[in-house]
Protein backbone atom coordinates (compact mmCIF):
# COMPACT_ATOMS: atom_id res chain seq x y z
CA UNK A 1 0.00 0.00 0.00
CA UNK A 2 0.85 3.46 -0.61
CA UNK A 3 0.66 6.61 1.61
CA UNK A 4 -2.37 7.82 -0.36
CA UNK A 5 -4.18 4.47 -0.30
CA UNK A 6 -7.61 3.94 1.79
CA UNK A 7 -8.24 0.43 3.13
CA UNK A 8 -11.92 -0.47 3.25
CA UNK A 9 -12.63 -3.27 5.19
CA UNK A 10 -16.29 -4.79 4.98
CA UNK A 11 -17.27 -8.02 7.26
CA UNK A 12 -21.33 -8.52 6.45
CA UNK A 13 -23.43 -7.45 4.01
CA UNK A 14 -24.79 -4.27 5.70
CA UNK A 15 -21.54 -3.48 5.29
CA UNK A 16 -21.10 -3.99 2.21
CA UNK A 17 -24.36 -2.56 1.22
CA UNK A 18 -23.74 1.10 3.19
CA UNK A 19 -19.50 1.21 2.02
CA UNK A 20 -20.19 0.42 -1.91
CA UNK A 21 -21.32 4.16 -2.44
CA UNK A 22 -17.64 5.45 -0.76
CA UNK A 23 -15.81 2.86 -2.62
CA UNK A 24 -16.91 4.39 -5.99
CA UNK A 25 -16.87 7.74 -4.63
CA UNK A 26 -13.42 7.74 -3.50
CA UNK A 27 -12.02 6.12 -6.55
CA UNK A 28 -13.44 8.87 -8.75
CA UNK A 29 -10.88 10.98 -6.75
CA UNK A 30 -7.45 11.09 -8.73
CA UNK A 31 -4.52 10.19 -6.90
CA UNK A 32 -5.95 7.93 -4.35
CA UNK A 33 -6.08 3.93 -4.12
CA UNK A 34 -8.93 2.50 -3.08
CA UNK A 35 -8.66 -1.25 -1.76
CA UNK A 36 -11.60 -3.30 -0.61
CA UNK A 37 -10.82 -5.91 2.43
CA UNK A 38 -13.39 -8.80 3.15
CA UNK A 39 -13.16 -10.45 6.23
CA UNK A 40 -15.69 -13.02 5.19
CA UNK A 41 -18.02 -12.62 8.69
CA UNK A 42 -21.00 -13.26 6.84
CA UNK A 43 -19.40 -15.66 3.52
CA UNK A 44 -22.06 -15.40 1.02
CA UNK A 45 -24.16 -12.24 1.76
CA UNK A 46 -21.56 -10.36 1.98
CA UNK A 47 -20.42 -11.53 -1.67
CA UNK A 48 -24.04 -11.10 -3.67
CA UNK A 49 -24.22 -7.64 -1.62
CA UNK A 50 -20.81 -6.46 -3.37
CA UNK A 51 -21.73 -8.13 -6.43
CA UNK A 52 -25.16 -6.13 -6.65
CA UNK A 53 -22.52 -2.84 -6.95
CA UNK A 54 -20.16 -3.98 -9.41
CA UNK A 55 -17.44 -4.75 -6.83
CA UNK A 56 -15.02 -7.58 -5.33
CA UNK A 57 -12.38 -7.81 -3.07
CA UNK A 58 -8.66 -6.97 -3.64
CA UNK A 59 -7.91 -8.92 -0.14
CA UNK A 60 -9.82 -11.56 1.16
CA UNK A 61 -9.54 -12.93 5.07
CA UNK A 62 -12.07 -15.48 4.59
CA UNK A 63 -12.60 -15.86 8.37
CA UNK A 64 -16.11 -17.53 8.24
CA UNK A 65 -16.63 -20.26 10.41
CA UNK A 66 -19.55 -22.39 11.30
CA UNK A 67 -21.60 -21.61 14.82
CA UNK A 68 -18.48 -18.98 15.34
CA UNK A 69 -18.06 -17.39 18.80
CA UNK A 70 -17.93 -13.73 18.75
CA UNK A 71 -14.31 -13.98 20.57
CA UNK A 72 -12.55 -16.59 18.33
CA UNK A 73 -14.20 -14.45 15.31
CA UNK A 74 -12.47 -11.12 16.88
CA UNK A 75 -9.53 -13.09 17.76
CA UNK A 76 -9.46 -14.23 14.40
CA UNK A 77 -9.85 -10.53 12.50
CA UNK A 78 -7.50 -8.99 14.87
CA UNK A 79 -4.78 -11.77 13.63
CA UNK A 80 -5.59 -11.68 10.19
CA UNK A 81 -5.59 -7.66 9.67
CA UNK A 82 -2.89 -6.61 12.13
CA UNK A 83 0.08 -8.13 9.95
CA UNK A 84 -1.33 -6.17 6.94
CA UNK A 85 -1.66 -3.11 8.69
CA UNK A 86 2.27 -3.96 9.57
CA UNK A 87 3.66 -5.18 6.47
CA UNK A 88 2.27 -1.99 4.46
CA UNK A 89 -0.01 0.47 6.56
CA UNK A 90 -2.74 2.65 4.30
CA UNK A 91 -2.89 6.22 5.21
CA UNK A 92 -6.26 5.84 6.25
CA UNK A 93 -8.60 2.92 6.81
CA UNK A 94 -12.43 3.33 6.85
CA UNK A 95 -15.09 0.40 7.92
CA UNK A 96 -18.42 0.97 8.82
CA UNK A 97 -21.25 0.12 11.59
CA UNK A 98 -21.14 -1.59 14.24
CA UNK A 99 -20.36 -5.15 13.56
CA UNK A 100 -17.37 -7.19 15.10
CA UNK A 101 -15.58 -6.76 11.79
CA UNK A 102 -15.81 -3.21 12.81
CA UNK A 103 -14.98 -3.24 16.55
CA UNK A 104 -11.69 -4.95 15.61
CA UNK A 105 -10.31 -3.02 12.63
CA UNK A 106 -10.17 0.25 15.37
CA UNK A 107 -8.87 -1.72 17.86
CA UNK A 108 -5.90 -2.73 15.02
CA UNK A 109 -5.53 0.38 13.75
CA UNK A 110 -5.22 2.12 17.14
CA UNK A 111 -2.42 -0.53 18.09
CA UNK A 112 -0.68 0.40 14.79
CA UNK A 113 -1.38 3.96 15.32
CA UNK A 114 -2.94 4.04 11.71
CA UNK A 115 -6.26 6.79 10.97
CA UNK A 116 -9.07 5.03 11.50
CA UNK A 117 -12.63 6.56 9.71
CA UNK A 118 -16.00 5.19 11.33
CA UNK A 119 -18.59 5.21 9.37
CA UNK A 120 -22.32 5.79 10.59
CA UNK A 121 -20.43 6.66 13.84
CA UNK A 122 -22.52 8.00 17.17
CA UNK A 123 -25.88 5.04 17.01
CA UNK A 124 -26.98 5.15 20.46
CA UNK A 125 -29.44 3.10 22.60
CA UNK A 126 -27.45 3.85 25.91
CA UNK A 127 -27.94 0.07 26.89
CA UNK A 128 -25.10 -2.57 26.67
CA UNK A 129 -27.02 -5.28 26.00
CA UNK A 130 -29.57 -4.17 23.47
CA UNK A 131 -28.69 -4.25 20.79
CA UNK A 132 -25.78 -7.24 21.82
CA UNK A 133 -22.95 -7.04 20.97
CA UNK A 134 -23.84 -3.81 18.54
CA UNK A 135 -23.41 -0.95 21.19
CA UNK A 136 -20.26 -1.91 22.73
CA UNK A 137 -18.44 -2.35 18.83
CA UNK A 138 -19.70 1.09 17.99
CA UNK A 139 -18.46 2.91 21.29
CA UNK A 140 -15.02 0.92 20.51
CA UNK A 141 -15.33 2.31 17.13
CA UNK A 142 -15.96 6.00 18.08
CA UNK A 143 -13.27 6.49 20.38
CA UNK A 144 -10.20 4.69 18.00
CA UNK A 145 -11.59 6.98 15.01
CA UNK A 146 -9.85 9.70 13.98
CA UNK A 147 -12.87 10.59 11.62
CA UNK A 148 -16.39 10.04 13.19
CA UNK A 149 -18.85 10.28 10.04
CA UNK A 150 -22.41 10.69 11.78
CA UNK A 151 -25.55 9.87 9.92
CA UNK A 152 -27.27 12.62 11.86
CA UNK A 153 -26.84 15.56 14.38
CA UNK A 154 -28.22 13.34 16.91
CA UNK A 155 -25.43 10.60 16.23
CA UNK A 156 -23.19 13.74 16.56
CA UNK A 157 -24.95 15.08 19.78
CA UNK A 158 -24.21 11.50 21.15
CA UNK A 159 -20.47 11.59 20.27
CA UNK A 160 -20.08 14.90 22.23
CA UNK A 161 -21.86 13.34 24.96
CA UNK A 162 -19.15 10.52 25.47
CA UNK A 163 -16.14 13.22 24.71
CA UNK A 164 -15.53 12.56 21.82
CA UNK A 165 -13.34 15.57 19.64
CA UNK A 166 -15.35 17.63 18.17
CA UNK A 167 -12.81 18.35 15.21
CA UNK A 168 -13.27 14.70 14.56
CA UNK A 169 -16.89 14.38 13.97
CA UNK A 170 -18.71 15.10 10.75
CA UNK A 171 -22.57 15.06 9.85
CA UNK A 172 -22.63 13.39 6.41
CA UNK A 173 -25.77 11.25 6.05
CA UNK A 174 -26.30 7.70 5.83
CA UNK A 175 -24.70 6.15 3.02
CA UNK A 176 -27.44 3.79 2.59
CA UNK A 177 -29.62 5.99 1.25
CA UNK A 178 -27.01 6.51 -1.74
CA UNK A 179 -27.45 2.91 -1.91
CA UNK A 180 -31.25 2.53 -1.87
CA UNK A 181 -31.90 5.86 -4.43
CA UNK A 182 -29.19 4.17 -6.75
CA UNK A 183 -30.74 0.80 -7.30
CA UNK A 184 -34.22 2.00 -6.74
CA UNK A 185 -34.10 4.46 -9.73
CA UNK A 186 -33.34 1.16 -11.62
CA UNK A 187 -36.80 -0.57 -11.15
CA UNK A 188 -35.30 -3.57 -9.91
CA UNK A 189 -37.07 -7.10 -10.32
CA UNK A 190 -39.18 -8.51 -7.67
CA UNK A 191 -38.25 -11.68 -6.24
CA UNK A 192 -39.91 -14.71 -8.26
CA UNK A 193 -43.29 -16.30 -7.53
CA UNK A 194 -44.58 -13.53 -5.21
CA UNK A 195 -48.75 -12.98 -5.60
CA UNK A 196 -49.30 -9.97 -8.23
CA UNK A 197 -52.21 -8.83 -6.14
CA UNK A 198 -53.07 -8.48 -2.37
CA UNK A 199 -50.91 -6.67 0.22
CA UNK A 200 -47.44 -7.63 1.31
CA UNK A 201 -45.60 -7.56 4.18
CA UNK A 202 -42.11 -7.58 4.28
CA UNK A 203 -40.27 -9.08 7.36
CA UNK A 204 -36.84 -9.39 8.52
CA UNK A 205 -35.80 -10.99 11.97
CA UNK A 206 -31.91 -11.77 12.55
CA UNK A 207 -30.53 -9.90 16.07
CA UNK A 208 -29.50 -12.04 18.45
CA UNK A 209 -31.55 -10.53 21.24
CA UNK A 210 -34.34 -12.00 19.37
CA UNK A 211 -32.99 -15.72 19.10
CA UNK A 212 -35.26 -18.27 21.05
CA UNK A 213 -38.81 -16.87 23.30
CA UNK A 214 -38.55 -13.09 21.43
CA UNK A 215 -38.50 -15.22 17.75
CA UNK A 216 -41.09 -17.53 18.79
CA UNK A 217 -43.49 -14.68 19.86
CA UNK A 218 -42.65 -12.40 16.39
CA UNK A 219 -43.34 -15.60 14.10
CA UNK A 220 -46.92 -16.01 16.15
CA UNK A 221 -47.84 -12.88 15.34
CA UNK A 222 -47.43 -13.28 12.09
CA UNK A 223 -49.66 -15.99 11.67
CA UNK A 224 -52.27 -14.42 13.92
CA UNK A 225 -51.82 -11.41 11.16
CA UNK A 226 -52.17 -13.53 8.12
CA UNK A 227 -55.68 -15.19 9.70
CA UNK A 228 -57.33 -11.82 10.49
CA UNK A 229 -56.38 -10.49 6.46
CA UNK A 230 -56.86 -12.99 3.93
CA UNK A 231 -55.42 -10.78 0.97
CA UNK A 232 -52.10 -10.26 3.08
CA UNK A 233 -48.70 -12.12 1.78
CA UNK A 234 -45.74 -12.26 3.85
CA UNK A 235 -42.30 -12.17 2.52
CA UNK A 236 -39.26 -12.98 5.16
CA UNK A 237 -35.88 -13.34 3.74
CA UNK A 238 -34.58 -16.12 6.17
CA UNK A 239 -30.95 -14.98 7.93
CA UNK A 240 -28.87 -18.55 7.51
CA UNK A 241 -28.09 -18.73 11.06
CA UNK A 242 -29.54 -21.48 12.35
CA UNK A 243 -31.01 -20.18 15.28
CA UNK A 244 -32.99 -18.24 12.66
CA UNK A 245 -33.67 -20.33 9.91
CA UNK A 246 -34.87 -23.28 12.20
CA UNK A 247 -37.26 -21.48 13.65
CA UNK A 248 -38.52 -19.84 10.91
CA UNK A 249 -39.23 -23.22 8.81
CA UNK A 250 -40.73 -24.73 11.79
CA UNK A 251 -43.82 -22.16 12.30
CA UNK A 252 -44.41 -20.72 8.91
CA UNK A 253 -43.22 -23.35 6.67
CA UNK A 254 -45.68 -24.43 3.98
CA UNK A 255 -47.75 -21.30 4.81
CA UNK A 256 -50.06 -20.62 2.36
CA UNK A 257 -49.91 -16.48 2.74
CA UNK A 258 -45.97 -16.59 3.84
CA UNK A 259 -43.40 -17.09 1.06
CA UNK A 260 -39.87 -17.84 2.85
CA UNK A 261 -36.88 -16.93 0.98
CA UNK A 262 -32.87 -17.17 0.84
CA UNK A 263 -31.44 -13.31 1.75
CA UNK A 264 -32.01 -11.44 -0.65
CA UNK A 265 -29.44 -9.35 -3.26
CA UNK A 266 -30.06 -6.12 -2.91
CA UNK A 267 -31.80 -5.29 -5.97
CA UNK A 268 -34.45 -7.67 -5.57
CA UNK A 269 -35.47 -6.74 -1.47
CA UNK A 270 -35.27 -2.81 -3.01
CA UNK A 271 -38.37 -4.29 -5.43
CA UNK A 272 -39.77 -5.91 -2.35
CA UNK A 273 -39.83 -2.11 -0.30
CA UNK A 274 -41.24 -0.63 -3.33
CA UNK A 275 -44.09 -3.14 -4.00
CA UNK A 276 -44.83 -4.02 -0.20
CA UNK A 277 -47.29 -2.19 2.17
CA UNK A 278 -45.81 -1.86 5.68
CA UNK A 279 -41.94 -3.61 6.91
CA UNK A 280 -42.03 -5.78 10.07
CA UNK A 281 -38.70 -6.06 11.35
CA UNK A 282 -35.61 -5.69 13.40
CA UNK A 283 -32.88 -4.53 11.21
CA UNK A 284 -31.54 -1.15 11.67
CA UNK A 285 -30.82 -0.56 7.83
CA UNK A 286 -34.65 -1.25 6.62
CA UNK A 287 -35.60 1.53 9.61
CA UNK A 288 -33.60 3.67 7.55
CA UNK A 289 -34.15 2.68 3.82
CA UNK A 290 -38.13 1.88 3.98
CA UNK A 291 -39.33 5.28 5.41
CA UNK A 292 -37.48 6.71 2.11
CA UNK A 293 -39.59 5.01 -0.12
CA UNK A 294 -42.60 5.56 1.66
CA UNK A 295 -42.86 2.52 3.85
CA UNK A 296 -44.22 2.31 7.64
CA UNK A 297 -41.75 0.40 9.73
CA UNK A 298 -42.60 -1.37 12.63
CA UNK A 299 -39.62 -2.12 14.61
CA UNK A 300 -39.46 -5.38 16.16
CA UNK A 301 -37.23 -4.17 19.16
CA UNK A 302 -37.56 -2.43 22.55
CA UNK A 303 -35.30 0.45 21.68
CA UNK A 304 -33.73 1.83 18.66
CA UNK A 305 -30.63 3.37 18.30
CA UNK A 306 -31.96 5.17 15.10
CA UNK A 307 -34.58 7.55 17.21
CA UNK A 308 -35.18 10.03 14.28
CA UNK A 309 -37.39 7.62 12.02
CA UNK A 310 -39.88 7.00 15.56
CA UNK A 311 -39.46 11.03 16.06
CA UNK A 312 -40.88 11.90 12.59
CA UNK A 313 -43.44 9.04 12.95
CA UNK A 314 -42.42 6.74 10.10
CA UNK A 315 -41.29 4.04 11.98
CA UNK A 316 -42.75 2.64 15.77
CA UNK A 317 -41.39 0.24 17.96
CA UNK A 318 -43.34 -2.47 19.06
CA UNK A 319 -41.54 -4.79 20.35
CA UNK A 320 -41.88 -8.66 20.20
CA UNK A 321 -45.47 -8.94 22.42
CA UNK A 322 -47.82 -10.76 19.76
CA UNK A 323 -50.48 -8.77 20.67
CA UNK A 324 -49.05 -5.36 20.36
CA UNK A 325 -47.74 -6.45 16.95
CA UNK A 326 -50.61 -7.53 15.67
CA UNK A 327 -52.63 -4.46 16.73
CA UNK A 328 -50.48 -2.01 15.14
CA UNK A 329 -49.79 -3.62 11.65
CA UNK A 330 -54.12 -4.00 12.09
CA UNK A 331 -54.32 -0.38 12.39
CA UNK A 332 -52.17 0.43 9.37
CA UNK A 333 -53.96 -2.23 7.22
CA UNK A 334 -57.78 -1.17 8.14
CA UNK A 335 -57.11 2.91 8.52
CA UNK A 336 -56.35 4.74 5.92
CA UNK A 337 -55.39 8.00 7.86
CA UNK A 338 -53.07 5.60 10.31
CA UNK A 339 -51.21 4.64 7.12
CA UNK A 340 -50.89 8.24 5.78
CA UNK A 341 -49.56 9.23 8.47
CA UNK A 342 -46.92 7.56 8.73
CA UNK A 343 -46.07 6.85 4.65
CA UNK A 344 -44.53 10.18 4.25
CA UNK A 345 -41.95 9.03 1.59
CA UNK A 346 -39.41 10.73 3.49
CA UNK A 347 -36.17 9.74 5.53
CA UNK A 348 -34.37 11.90 8.18
CA UNK A 349 -31.33 10.15 7.83
CA UNK A 350 -29.67 11.73 4.15
CA UNK A 351 -30.24 12.82 0.52
CA UNK A 352 -28.04 10.65 -1.47
CA UNK A 353 -24.90 12.20 -1.35
CA UNK A 354 -23.24 11.42 1.99
CA UNK A 355 -20.60 9.35 -0.01
CA UNK A 356 -19.61 12.70 -1.76
CA UNK A 357 -19.18 14.11 1.88
CA UNK A 358 -17.20 11.32 2.99
CA UNK A 359 -14.81 11.46 0.42
CA UNK A 360 -14.17 14.87 0.29
CA UNK A 361 -13.47 14.81 3.83
CA UNK A 362 -10.72 11.44 3.62
CA UNK A 363 -9.35 13.39 0.70
CA UNK A 364 -8.88 16.58 2.43
CA UNK A 365 -7.46 14.04 5.56
CA UNK A 366 -4.73 12.30 3.77
CA UNK A 367 -3.58 15.62 1.58
CA UNK A 368 -4.21 18.42 4.18
CA UNK A 369 -2.05 20.31 1.75
CA UNK A 370 -3.73 20.39 -1.37
CA UNK A 371 -6.60 22.26 -2.10
CA UNK A 372 -9.24 20.06 -1.67
CA UNK A 373 -13.52 20.81 -2.24
CA UNK A 374 -15.01 21.28 1.05
CA UNK A 375 -18.33 19.25 1.83
CA UNK A 376 -20.88 22.01 0.75
CA UNK A 377 -22.25 22.33 4.51
CA UNK A 378 -23.28 18.96 5.66
CA UNK A 379 -25.91 20.65 8.32
CA UNK A 380 -27.68 22.59 5.25
CA UNK A 381 -28.06 19.88 2.71
CA UNK A 382 -29.48 17.40 5.20
CA UNK A 383 -32.44 19.29 6.33
CA UNK A 384 -33.66 18.84 3.02
CA UNK A 385 -35.19 15.20 2.94
CA UNK A 386 -35.11 13.01 -0.28
CA UNK A 387 -37.20 13.19 -3.22
CA UNK A 388 -39.98 10.31 -2.92
CA UNK A 389 -39.79 7.76 -4.83
CA UNK A 390 -42.22 6.07 -7.10
CA UNK A 391 -44.27 3.24 -4.49
CA UNK A 392 -44.42 0.71 -7.22
CA UNK A 393 -47.47 -1.69 -5.89
CA UNK A 394 -47.50 -0.95 -2.12
CA UNK A 395 -51.01 0.70 -2.14
CA UNK A 396 -52.29 2.13 1.52
CA UNK A 397 -54.83 0.72 3.45
CA UNK A 398 -58.03 0.42 1.43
Amino acid sequence: MTSSTVLCVVGTRPEAIKMAPIVHALRRRRGLEVRLLLTGQHRDLLDQALASFGLRGDIDLDLMRENQSLSGLVARILDGIDPLLERSPPALVLAQGDTSTVMATAIACFHRRIPFGHVEAGLRTGDLQHPFPEEFNRIVAGRAATLNFAPTEGARRALLREGVAPETVHVTGNTVIDALLEVARGRPALPPGLPRQGRLVLMTLHRRESFGPPAEQVLSAVRRLCAAFPDLHVLYPVHPNPNVRDLAHAVLGGHPQVTLTEPLGYPALVAAMQRCTLVLTDSGGLQEEAPALGKPVLVLRDVTERPEAVELGVARLVGTDPDRILAEAGTLLTSPAAYAAMAKGVSPYGDGRASERIATLVAAAIRPHRATRRPAAPHAALAQPPMPLPLADGAPAQ
